[in-house]
């Protein structure tokens, strides 16, 4: 029965992993429009999990008021964090955009402390330091690309400041709401957000050739099926604390994917500080507690 508890920990590494790729498929994507490529990921992510939904029906007409107005809150600011995180791929590398939007441990631990009363030992909060002091070793040597670097630096920070409300906001409505419901709606909710937003700038829907459409296919499927709904999945049993501390390791693996992909140098900086991530990403995982006890049987 404990290998049952392991699970959540076994998705995040998973979705950690699968995110990773999302930074260099942007990249790869680079002549089309930020909010384009963040509008099509929702959309294709949605329409692919509306069959499961759909079996499911009977909990979206259960759906209480105040659960479709949190979830649609969610979906609106995971659209502003693909934005303005897509759009600081066009400014600064992969490493360092990566690094800056995956600091979102320090919003985190402000918002699980203000909301969620959750406290952290003496242990998690050196593993959350050492974990952000090697982010910061990784972003070092990229900082000095170019002064637009800076502006790319702010954008990816105010991503992981949405992304940080997206999962604050998840780890309440999956007490109530399944994976698959919950994604779904929070996933059409930015989309239609996006839909606006490009209305709006006059960005084009259309006009995209066939290798930018299965970018904005694979970006649906693998960073966002497999990453994102992993770690919406976690969220029922762990906190949103040890979800931001699993996406601090998505810098290593986007730097890894970026050499060999894009052929993005990477320094010795990159290589020390994602020892230093592993390291205080591991250190968080002994440290942290169980404050309540996790079920045995779990179902998406």
């Amino acid at each position: 029965m404990k290998s049952n508890r392991l699970y959540p920990y076994l998705a995040i590494v998973i979705g950690v992993i699968a995110v990773s790729s999302a930074a260099i498929l942007v990249k790869l994507a680079s002549n089309v429009p930020a909010a384009i490529i963040a509008n099509y990921r929702l959309l294709f992510a949605a329409i692919l999990m509306l069959p499961f939904v759909f079996i499911k029906r009977a909990e979206l007409q259960n759906l209480k008021r105040q659960d479709w107005i949190t979830t649609a809150i969610a979906g609106v600011c995971l659209a502003i964090h693909f934005i303005v995180w897509f759009e600081s791929l066009n400014y600064t590398s992969v490493a360092s955009s990566v690094v800056i939007v995956t600091l979102q441990p320090i919003f985190a631990f402000i918002g699980t402390y203000l909301f969620f009363k959750e406290r952290f030992s003496s242990g998690t909060v050196i593993s959350m330091l050492i974990t952000i002091f090697g982010s910061m070793i990784i972003a070092w040597g990229d900082f000095q690309l170019s002064s637009k670097a800076l502006y790319g630096d702010f954008l990816a920070l105010l991503g992981a400041l949405f992304i940080t409300v997206y999962f604050l906001l998840g780890q309440g409505a999956r007490k109530k709401l399944s994976m698959t419901t919950y994604t779904c709606v929070a996933y059409l909710s930015g989309s239609i957000t996006l839909i606006i937003y490009n209305i709006i700038v006059g960005n084009s829907f259309i006009g995209y050739n066939g290798d930018e459409w299965i970018i904005f296919i694979f970006i649906a499927i693998i960073p966002t099926i497999f990453g994102l709904n992993l770690l919406n999945w976690a969220l029922k049993w762990v906190s949103t604390s040890i979800i931001s501390m699993g996406i601090v390791f998505e810098p290593v693996g986007a730097a890894i994917l970026a050499y060999f992909i894009l052929g993005e140098h990477v320094s010795w900086s990159q290589w020390l500080g994602g020892m230093i991530v592993i390291s205080g990403l591991l250190l968080f995982i002994a440290s942290t507690r169980r404050k309540r006890k996790m079920k045995v049987t779990i179902t998406p």
